[in-house]
């Protein structure tokens, strides 16, 4: 039997005699089905989270794997950690097969070696304090397969993210997230619902995960990166919102503390100098919270 997302969707069989705005509706239908498809895979994803965080909390990374649209998706997420938490480009890092050429031009071909994933990950000097999250919608690609496998036999935690019940990924991996978004609108386009599904789920274990590990205070990224003119003035309206301040204190504060708005929350927070608040932030791994803990205790 074919995996789900390969068989046809008898609810666009007709989509290249639709209307264009016909044809839109349909796949928006079909896209109102991942949202409640994701909900019932949230204890998994929780229970991959939680593993996640207890891994980077202990040293460890976090690799995702995949091919094509899953590959991509995993670069993705994994690039836009640093400037949004403030974490190193190293704690979160995305495999992708064919390499980062891939990520603009089709290498599918390359999905299809098994030891090539195993290689990459020894490569990236992968060890049993790490985790990986191997993505895959048909869950059987044999580079994401081996890439798990072999995570797994050295001590790794192991997730899967694959929208097909039961395939090959799912039994290897320690835990599998298994979102089931059914038929793609387009024959085995599973860069549609299948795609979107991985994003999603992708967005919620990196950010609880960022949470957990205190890189959130309420719902402000208080480590974010203030590394263009936007971000500069959000890093202000979260001072400003953390602290109380108007605008002529944020901005002076965020001066002395050159722009680094973990330094001037620690700084105003702690009724600390800048030299006191960046030693409690280096031997805090730069999370606010406890680097506030640690000046209280000093």
């Amino acid at each position: 039997m074919l995996p789900i997302t390969e068989q046809e969707n008898p609810k666009t069989a007709s989509i290249d005699a639709a209307s264009t705005l016909e044809a839109l509706r349909l796949i928006n239908n079909e896209d109102k089905l991942v949202a409640s498809a994701v909900e019932k895979v949230l204890p998994e994803i929780a229970l991959a989270t939680d593993q996640i965080a207890a891994r980077l909390e202990s040293g460890g990374r976090l690799f995702y794997v995949g091919t094509g649209t899953s590959g991509r998706l995993g670069v993705l997420d994994a690039s836009e950690l640093p400037p949004t938490f403030g974490v190193s480009y190293d704690l979160v890092q995305g495999v992708i097969a064919g390499g980062y050429d891939a990520l603009y031009k089709a290498t599918e071909s390359s999905e299809d070696d098994r030891e090539a994933g195993a290689e990459e990950l020894k490569n990236r000097g992968i060890n049993a304090k790490d985790a990986v999250v191997g993505i895959a919608a048909s869950g059987r690609t044999p580079y994401t397969i081996g890439a798990v496998e072999y995570a797994g036999s050295i001590g790794c935690f192991t997730a899967a993210i694959v929208c097909n019940p039961e395939s090959a990924l799912t039994t290897i991996a320690e835990i599998a997230i298994v979102p089931v978004v059914g038929p793609e609108a387009i024959t085995g386009s599973t860069r549609m619902k299948a795609g979107t599904a991985q994003k999603l789920v992708l967005n919620m274990i990196s950010t609880v995960t960022m949470i957990r590990l205190g890189y959130v205070i309420g719902n402000r990224m208080t480590n974010m990166r203030s590394s263009n003119e936007k971000l500069k003035l959000r890093s202000r309206r979260i001072l400003m919102a953390q602290t109380g301040m108007g605008d002529d204190q944020a901005d002076e504060l965020l001066k002395i503390a050159g722009g680094d708005l973990r330094i001037a929350l620690v700084m105003f927070c702690g009724k600390a100098q800048r030299p006191a608040a960046e030693r409690a932030l280096k031997d805090s791994r730069y999370i606010v919270g406890a680097a506030l803990e640690k000046l209280s205790n000093s």
